[in-house]
């Protein structure tokens, strides 16, 4: 690959706790507090908007690896917000270190790992598999 995505580069991302990314409704949980996997695809989001801009036409980014924890529980109507930052970059391999927070303070930190993938040779594999 030649060329490189700023280090240090970072997005951050928000949602509101609701219906639809409570525990309760992701059938991840009991509680109607944000849902981890809810939390996960944030952070996700956050990452992917830290280097999209950079990157050559043709071109995205695919998770492959993710270490979370979610710390904190925050109630249904309260503001989350993702903070993704390019940490490291080993040509296609990209590392982010992420932070989540709601309106009181830091409830999930995580990994991340994305891959820089050529569209649409991507999408072709995904698709031959439908023929095996």
């Amino acid at each position: 690959m030649d060329f490189e995505v700023r280090k240090n580069s970072q997005a951050e991302v928000s949602e509101l706790v609701n219906d639809k990314n409570n525990a309760v409704s992701m059938s991840c949980g009991k509680s109607p507090v944000y849902a981890t996997p809810a939390m996960v695809a944030l952070m996700e989001m956050a990452a992917i908007h830290a280097v999209d801009p950079q990157l050559p036409e043709g071109t995205n980014t695919v998770g492959i690896a993710i270490d979370v924890k979610h710390i904190s529980a925050s109630p249904i109507g309260m503001k989350i917000r993702a903070k993704a930052t390019l940490v490291a970059q080993d040509r296609r391999h990209l590392d982010f270190k992420i932070e989540a927070f709601d309106e009181v303070g830091l409830i999930g930190t995580a990994t991340h790992e994305r891959f820089i993938i050529d569209s649409a040779p991507f999408l072709a594999k995904a698709e031959a598999k439908r023929n095996k």
